[in-house]
């Protein structure tokens, strides 16, 4: 493959970072415990490796964790499947991607290269999303109260390995974009109000109560309760994929305070709006409403200084930071290959304008049915030559105004 070269280094290694630790000690008033965080997750990067893929800067081949580091981020998030061989890494199950062993060679890179560690637990075989929360096989057939044991013991077990691994994990996110629950069906919850997104509305208004919010914050108790046994500092967050979606927001979020859920920070995708402010607007009630929580952006893509002015902007330092979604190949990437945006390039953020894969990762990526495909054979990974460009010369600047 032909690699297309971007002229003009723009001087990463003396630009300065936001240094770690990125998270110190969690206070109880809500403000951010250290540095603004300016994170990325970057979980297909080993994928990716494998099947052949570069990174460069200009004409110098780097890691791809040290281009984002010397760019500004000082942060990553990893996500991290039950048994992937069951599921997400079927196709080579002898690689595991995303599971235990691969997760703690990559979050060792992460740690060694000076960066915070955000671990996502999807706790399923594969993606679990606004769509998909299946039980992992290994779990299959337990009721509620053993869901729940398996569930801290994974978490604990995880974490304690990503330490003995040189891994240790700063922020531990329990569950993914569980808007509507996770582990279904014990742990599904029906929201009252309609999310004004006709693929999400479909199929909430499938999802029903089963365990509602009683079996999902017993499930996030346990995921807590494991975290905290095995790093007692860790800073706790909960997902929900409608940062857009206000009233939605305060219904969830009442709903896990009030059964004792004692999280951090409320991480939100924010990928889309139905109308221009509906982020603002959700970020400022939050702080309001909630005093004693944080606020990040778990997921984004396009619009990156306005979303991350947004949330380095609110009152009493809030805003813990934002974290892009897979920035290297997704969406509005930060990387180009032959040329070309190695992402397709910036996607609307209104609904009303097309509604974009991202709304809900590895979930539906439009309104229409979905056509069958073969099943798709060779890597995982996306090989090729990745050659950062201009997008991310707005880290250096946000790591400056941000200290």
């Amino acid at each position: 493959m032909t690699r297309f070269t971007r002229r003009g280094t723009f001087g990463l290694a003396t630009l300065p970072l936001l240094a770690r630790p990125a998270l110190a000690k969690v206070s109880k008033n809500g403000a951010r415990p250290g540095p603004y965080l300016i994170g990325a997750d970057i979980s297909w990067v080993p994928e990716d490796e494998a099947a052949g893929a570069r990174y460069f800067v200009g004409d110098v081949q780097k890691d791809p964790i040290l281009i984002l580091r010397d760019a500004g981020f000082n942060a990553i998030r990893l996500r991290i499947f039950v048994d992937p061989a069951k599921g997400y890494s079927r196709r080579e199950p002898d690689k595991g991607w995303a599971g235990l062993a691969q997760t703690v060679k990559l979050g060792k890179r992460v740690r060694d290269a000076g960066m915070g560690l955000v671990l996502s637990f999807h706790y399923s075989d594969t993606w679990a999303d606004p769509e998909h929360q299946a039980v992992p096989a290994a779990w299959a057939g337990y009721d509620l109260p053993a869901l729940a044991r398996a569930v801290e013991a994974h978490t604990h077990d995880t974490l304690v390995a990503m330490r003995a691994g040189g891994a240790p994990v700063d922020m531990a996110v329990i569950g993914n974009e569980t808007s509507f629950g996770m582990l279904w069906p014990h742990g599904r919850v029906k929201l009252s109000t309609s999310t004004g997104n006709p693929v999400t509305d479909a199929n909430h208004a499938k999802v029903g109560e089963v365990g509602g919010f009683d079996g999902f914050a017993a499930l996030l108790r346990a995921g807590i309760a494991g975290a905290r046994r095995a790093e007692p500092g860790v800073a706790i967050q909960v997902h929900n994929h409608l940062g857009r979606h206000w009233p939605i927001v305060r219904e969830w979020t009442d709903a896990l305070i009030a059964r004792q859920v004692d999280f951090d920070v409320v991480g939100f995708s924010c990928y889309q709006q139905r109308a221009q402010g509906d982020w603002a607007t959700t970020f400022s009630e939050f702080v309001q409403r909630y005093p004693d929580k944080g606020l990040l952006v778990a997921e984004y893509s396009s619009r990156k200084r306005y979303i991350n002015d947004l949330v380095h902007a609110l009152p009493g330092k809030h805003g813990w930071g934002t974290f892009i979604w897979e920035p290297i190949r997704h969406q509005e990437a930060i990387f180009d290959q032959d040329g070309h945006n190695a992402g397709e390039g910036a996607k609307p953020d209104l609904i009303s304008q097309g509604l974009n894969g991202a709304e809900a990762p590895g979930g539906l990526a439009s309104q229409q049915p979905a056509v069958p495909k073969p099943e798709p054979t060779g890597p995982m990974g996306h090989g090729g030559d990745y050659v950062a460009n201009d997008l991310i010369k707005l880290y250096p600047q946000m790591a400056k105004d941000y200290r």
